[in-house]
C-alpha cells in the first residue's frame, strides 16, 4: 500500500520519550496521583513492542495520533482496572473518559473504534497486570452500547421536547450561562436531561436498558409539561392530539403519553414518582398534590395522582436547579465514565464525526456525528435496531420529508416492549395444563425438574440482587427489574415449550416425548433463547449476548438448533426479534461456530476424524457443561435440590462412553437452519424448504453425534448436521461474495471461481476456518484468483470495497489468528494475530495454491484438451466431501437492488400495507423507493418511468418519498447515490502482494 508509515526503527530508539511525554500529561494535565502514574508507565513499557509492531493498524498511520492513541488507551485501562470499579475519587484524582479523550485529542468515535486493536494485542499483558477478568472489568462494550443508547435517548428526547415546547423561550432573554455547547440550548430542556441523568444514576441501577431509560424520558415530559411556563408550549392542552386520552377532570396526562410514546402507564406512574422522589431529595422541593393546586400550568389536567412543585421551573429558581443538578452530577460520575452532559447538544466536537465500519449496531434516523458510535467492535451486536442484509448498505436516515411519525430505534424497542406487556406478561408463570400433561406423559414425570430448572437458569441470568456500593433505591430498581424480566421469560419459555410439544406429538403420533423432554440441553437452550429474547426486547447494556451462553453453560452452536424451531412455534413473534434471532445466526455461521471452545468441534471429530489430530493440537474442543448445582453455586441462586438421579444424569458419561464431554450430546445439527420461514434471511438456504415437507422430529437435533440418523441415509448425526452446517456457511459465503464482487465490477467468471475456492477449501482444508471469520477466507481468495487470473486487483482495492459491506470489522483485516506449527518457514511458533497479507503469505497460500492452480487459466486449458476419462479422474474429490456445486441461486434480498449501477431498490409490499389499500383495483403489489414526480398511473407505468429516466441518465433532484418504505436497510444508499456511485471503485495500485500493509 502507499501509506505513509512511521520510522519504526526511529521511535523503538527514542530513548524513553514517549513514557516521559506521556508521564508529563498526566501530572500536569490531570494531576494523576503517584499510584495511578506509576501504573501506567509500566503499561507503557511492557506494551511498548507492541506498539511498535502494530503502527499501521491504528489511526491513520501517523506517530503522532498512534502515540495519542496510545496513551489514551493505556490510561483509560489502568484508570478502570487500577482502583475497582465503584470507588469514587474524594480528592479530585478521578479521570472520566472526557478528560482523556480531550487530553489526547481523541473523540469518541475513534477511541471505540480503534480500541478494540489495544485490547486483542496487549490482552496477554493486562491479564499479567490485573488478571484474567480485566475484560469484564473494563466493560469497553457495555460503556459504548451505554453510549449509543445515550446518543439515541438525546435525540429521543430533543425530538419530542422540540415538539411539546418552545426551543427559544421569550423570556430568557439571553444564553444560559450552563450551557457550553454551540448551540443553544432551553435551560428547560437542559433541565430534563439533568434530572433524567439524575434518575438514571440513582433510581435504575446497573440495569440501564433502553426501555426503561425511555419511559423515564417520558416521565421527565410528563414533569416539563405539568411546570414549564404555558408560553413555552406550543400546544393547547384541551385541544391537542398529543393528549388525546381524557376523563371527566380534564386531559389524562400519563394515558396521554403512554399512547404516544408507546409506554406502560403503570411503569411510568412508578418511574415518575421516583423523578418526583429526586426533587425532593436532590432539589429540596416541597411537593404537593396536584389537586390542591389551581395554576394555569394544571388548567384543564385531571390532577387525580400526580404531583405538582409550586417553584420549581420558575425563572428566579431555574438556574440554581440546574446547578445543583450539574454538581449532582459531578459528585455521582465514576472514574473512566464518559460526561453524559455533553449529549444534550450534539454538536460537541468530543463525539466525532464519521463512520465507523462494521454495522454491528445500526441506527437508522436523520444523520447525526453520533450515528458513528453505533459500531461496536468485535463482539457488540445490535442492541438497538434490525441488522441490515449483506449486500444491503446503510449510511443514511428514514425520515426524510415524512409526515409520519417517524420509525427510531427507540419507538422500536417500545413497540417491542408492548408486545412483551400485552401477549407475553398476561399469561401464567407456571405450566398450562397441556403442558404439565406432557411433562407426566414421559417415562417418568419431569413436571419438577422442568420448573426448578427454570428458575435456576433464568435466576443466574436475572439476578435479584445489585453489586457495588449502589443506593437503597438503585437496588430495589435492580431487583423489580430483575424479577420482571426473569417472569417475562418464563412465561415466553412454557409458551414456547408448549407449542413444540404439541407439534412434536403431532410428528410423533404419541405424547410420550421422553428423549426430548428430559434431555438437560434442550432446556437450557429453550431457556437462553427466551432470556435473550427478553433481554433484546428492553434493550440491555450490561447482559448483551453472549452473556445467556455463559450463564446458561451452553455454547452458540447449541442455541442454534432451537432457533427455528423457537420462531416457528411463535407465531407473534415481533420482526424486530425475528431479526435479532437471524442476526444470531449469521453470527454463528461467520464467526462464533469456529471460535475455540465451540461444541461444533465435538461433531466435527466424529463426522471428519482425519480433523481430530488439529482440532486437539489447538484444543478447540468444547468443555462439558457444568451442571446446575454449580451454576446455582456460581450465581448464588437458590436451589430446593433435584433428584438424585437427574444430577448424576448429567454428570455420567453419555452412551457413547465419553465421560469427557457431555457437550457432544447435543452436536448434531440436523435441525439447524432448516425450513426458516420468518423472515428474508441471506442465510436461507431454500433447498431445504418444502412447504409440503415434514420436519424430523425435534428431538433428534440432540441426538447422540454418534447415533445414526433416524432419517436414514447411512450417516450419523454428526454426519448429517456438519453437512447441514457445511451448506450453510457456502450459502452465506456466495451472498457475501456476490456482494464483495459487485462492489468491485467483476465478471461471472471470477465470481464463480472465488466460491469455487472457497467450496474446496470448506471441504478440503477445513482447517483453515478454525479460530477465524468467513470473511478472511473470502478476503484471501478474492486476491489468490485475482492473481491466478491475472487481474490487476490489489488487496488494497478488495479491503477498500470490503469496508463499505454491512458486516465489515476492521478485525477482520486487521488481526488474523495465526498457529505457527514448529515447522514454519519464518521461524516463529505459538499463536499469534497477524494482518490479512502475513495470513494470505505465510498460510493461505502455502495450504490453497494446488487449488488456486486448478482455477487458472493453463489449468482449465488442460482440463479442456482432456479426454473424458481423464477429466473423471482429476475431477474427483476427497472421499466423503459433498459434491462442489455452482453458484447458487441465491434468495431474492428484501429490499432487492436492480442495478449495478444506480442505487434503486425494489422491495415487496407488506400485507398489512397491502389490506390498508382502499380497493383491488388500486392494489400495488410493489413498493418502489424512488417515486414517480407525476401523478400515479400503474406499477408498470411507473417504473417504466424510473427506468427511462435511469437509462438516458438525467439525474432526479425531486426529494424522495419514504411514506410507505420501513425497510431500513435501504436507505443510505438512497440519500447519497450519486456520490455513492463515485467512489465505488478505487483506484487500482499494482504492487506485489508481500509490500502491501493491511488498510486501515
Amino acid at each position: 500500500m502507499e501509506d505513509v508509515k512511521p520510522s519504526i526503527a526511529s521511535l523503538a530508539d527514542d530513548g524513553g520519550a514517549m513514557e516521559a511525554r506521556f508521564a508529563d500529561l498526566c501530572k500536569t494535565k490531570l494531576s494523576l496521583d503517584d499510584n495511578t502514574l506509576r501504573q501506567g508507565i509500566v503499561l507503557f513499557k511492557e506494551s511498548k513492542h507492541i506498539l511498535l509492531a502494530n503502527m499501521s493498524a491504528i489511526g491513520s498511520g501517523s506517530s503522532e495520533e498512534i502515540e495519542r492513541f496510545w496513551s489514551a488507551f493505556i490510561l483509560y485501562c489502568v484508570t478502570k482496572l487500577g482502583k475497582g470499579r465503584f470507588k469514587q475519587e474524594k480528592e479530585g484524582n478521578g479521570v472520566s473518559l472526557c478528560q482523556i479523550l480531550r487530553m489526547f485529542k481523541l473523540n469518541v468515535v475513534d477511541f471505540f473504534k480503534e480500541m478494540p486493536q489495544f485490547c486483542l494485542k496487549a490482552g496477554y499483558i493486562l491479564t499479567g497486570l490485573y488478571g484474567s477478568d480485566w475484560e469484564k472489568r473494563l466493560e469497553v462494550k457495555e460503556l459504548q452500547a451505554n453510549i449509543v443508547h445515550l446518543c439515541l435517548l438525546s435525540r429521543y428526547y430533543k425530538r419530542a421536547y422540540q415538539e411539546l415546547f418552545l426551543q427559544n423561550d421569550a423570556n430568557s432573554g439571553q444564553k444560559s450561562a450552563v450551557s457550553g455547547a454551540k448551540g443553544y440550548i432551553s435551560d428547560y430542556h437542559r433541565f430534563g436531561w439533568l434530572l433524567f441523568l439524575a434518575l438514571r444514576i440513582h433510581a435504575f441501577g446497573r440495569f440501564k436498558d433502553l426501555v426503561t431509560c425511555t419511559n423515564g424520558l417520558v416521565s421527565i415530559l410528563a414533569i416539563l409539561t405539568l411546570h414549564v411556563p404555558v408560553h413555552v408550549r406550543k400546544f393547547v392542552i384541551q385541544d391537542s392530539p398529543i393528549f388525546a386520552k381524557k376523563s371527566d377532570k380534564g386531559v389524562n396526562l400519563l394515558a396521554s403519553l403512554c399512547d404516544k410514546y408507546d409506554a406502560s402507564e403503570d411503569e411510568l406512574r412508578r418511574v415518575m414518582e421516583m423523578a418526583n422522589n429526586l426533587i425532593v431529595d436532590i432539589l429540596k422541593k416541597k411537593p404537593c398534590s396536584a389537586s390542591d393546586r389551581k395554576t394555569e400550568n394544571l388548567a384543564y389536567i385531571d390532577p387525580d395522582g400526580l404531583t405538582y412543585f409550586d417553584d420549581l421551573l420558575e425563572e428566579k429558581s431555574l438556574q440554581t436547579c440546574i446547578l445543583i443538578l450539574e454538581k449532582d452530577y459531578d459528585d455521582a460520575i465514576l472514574k473512566g465514565e464518559l460526561d453524559e452532559r455533553m449529549l444534550v447538544n450534539d454538536d460537541d466536537s468530543l463525539l466525532g464525526s464519521g463512520s465507523l465500519s462494521g454495522g454491528a449496531i445500526n441506527m437508522c434516523g436523520a444523520k447525526r456525528k453520533y450515528d458513528a458510535i453505533a459500531s461496536p467492535a468485535k463482539s457488540i451486536t445490535s442492541p438497538m435496531s434490525p441488522p441490515c442484509s449483506p449486500g444491503s448498505p446503510l449510511n443514511g436516515g428514514l425520515i426524510g420529508s415524512s409526515k409520519l411519525a417517524p420509525v427510531t430505534p427507540v419507538s422500536t424497542a417500545m413497540t417491542t416492549a408492548k408486545w412483551l406487556r400485552s401477549i407475553i406478561s398476561p399469561l401464567p408463570p407456571r405450566p398450562s395444563a397441556e403442558l404439565l400433561r406432557f411433562l407426566s406423559s414421559c417415562d417418568r414425570d419431569v413436571s419438577n425438574e422442568v420448573t426448578q430448572r427454570a428458575s435456576i437458569i433464568l435466576g443466574a441470568i436475572f439476578p435479584g440482587s445489585s453489586f457495588g456500593e449502589l443506593c437503597m433505591q438503585s437496588a430495589r430498581m435492580d431487583s423489580i427489574w430483575a424479577e420482571q424480566r426473569k417472569l417475562e421469560a418464563i412465561k415466553l419459555y412454557y409458551r414456547v415449550l408448549e407449542a413444540m410439544c404439541r407439534a412434536e406429538s403431532y410428528i410423533l403420533n404419541g405424547s410420550n416425548l421422553t428423549s426430548l423432554l428430559s434431555n438437560e440441553r434442550f432446556h437450557r437452550c429453550m431457556l437462553a433463547c427466551s432470556a435473550e429474547l427478553v433481554l433484546t426486547a428492553h434493550k440491555t447494556v450490561t447482559l448483551m449476548f453472549p452473556a445467556v451462553l455463559e450463564k446458561t453453560g451452553i455454547t452458540a452452536f447449541d442455541l442454534s438448533k432451537v432457533i427455528e424451531s423457537f420462531v416457528r412455534h411463535e407465531e407473534t413473534l415481533p420482526r424486530e426479534l425475528k431479526r435479532h434471532l437471524n442476526s444470531l445466526e449469521e453470527r454463528l455461521l461467520e464467526s462464533m461456530a469456529w471460535e475455540k471452545g465451540s461444541s461444533m468441534y465435538n461433531s466435527l471429530v466424529v463426522a471428519r476424524p482425519a480433523l481430530s489430530a488439529e482440532i486437539n493440537r489447538l484444543g478447540l474442543l468444547a468443555e462439558p457443561m457444568p451442571s446446575l448445582d454449580a451454576i446455582a453455586a456460581n450465581y448464588n441462586v437458590s436451589s430446593t435440590g433435584f433428584p438424585v438421579p437427574f444430577q448424576k444424569r448429567e454428570q455420567s458419561p453419555d452412551k457413547n462412553g465419553d465421560p469427557r464431554s457431555p457437550i457432544k450430546a447435543c452436536n448434531e445439527y440436523r435441525n439447524v437452519l432448516v425450513e426458516r420461514n420468518f423472515l428474508t434471511s441471506p442465510v436461507k438456504d431454500r433447498a431445504f424448504s418444502s412447504p409440503k415437507s415434514k420436519l424430523p422430529p425435534l428431538q433428534s437435533a440432540f441426538a447422540s453425534p454418534t447415533r445414526p440418523n433416524p432419517t436414514g441415509g447411512g450417516e450419523t448425526c454428526a454426519e448429517t448436521g456438519i453437512n447441514i452446517f457445511f451448506s450453510k456457511i457456502a450459502k452465506l459465503a456466495a451472498i457475501r461474495i456476490k456482494s464483495l464482487s459487485e462492489r468491485l465490477q467483476l465478471s461471472q467468471q471470477i465470481l464463480e471461481r472465488v466460491y469455487s475456492l472457497i467450496q474446496q477449501i470448506l471441504t478440503q482444508r477445513t482447517s483453515l476456518f478454525f479460530n477465524r471469520h468467513i470473511d478472511q477466507l473470502i478476503l484471501c481468495s478474492f486476491y489468490g484468483v485475482a492473481k491466478i487470473s491475472q487481474l490487476s486487483l490489489t488487496f488494497k482495492e478488495i479491503i477498500y470495497n470490503y469496508r463499505k459491506q454491512p458486516q465489515c470489522k476492521p478485525q477482520v483485516f486487521r488481526s488474523v489468528f495465526v498457529h505457527w506449527p514448529s515447522t514454519s518457514r519464518n521461524g516463529k511458533t505459538g499463536q499469534e494475530h497477524v494482518d490479512i497479507i502475513t495470513f494470505y503469505n505465510e498460510v493461505f497460500i502455502p495450504s490453497v495454491k494446488p487449488l488456486l492452480v486448478e482455477l487458472g487459466p493453463a489449468a482449465v486449458n488442460n482440463r479442456s484438451n482432456k479426454s473424458p476419462e481423464d477429466k473423471i479422474i482429476s475431477d474427483s474429490q476427497i472421499p466423503g466431501s459433498p459434491r462442489l456445486s455452482s453458484f447458487p441461486n441465491l434468495p431474492d434480498m428484501s429490499p432487492k437492488k436492480v442495478s449495478a449501477v444506480h442505487n434503486v431498490y425494489v422491495s415487496p409490499l407488506r400485507s398489512s400495507k397491502m389490506d390498508a389499500l382502499l380497493s383491488p383495483s388500486s392494489k400495488s403489489y410493489y413498493a418502489c423507493v424512488g417515486e414517480s414526480t407525476h401523478a400515479y398511473q400503474s406499477p408498470s407505468k411507473d417504473l417504466s418511468a424510473i427506468n427511462n429516466r435511469l437509462n438516458c441518465g438525467r439525474k432526479v433532484n425531486g426529494r424522495l418519498n419514504f411514506d410507505v418504505v420501513s425497510d431500513f436497510v435501504v436507505v443510505g444508499s438512497l440519500q447519497n447515490g450519486s456520490s455513492a456511485s463515485a467512489g465505488a471503485a478505487a483506484p487500482s495500485i499494482n504492487l506485489p502482494v508481500k509490500t502491501e500493509q493491511p488498510d486501515t
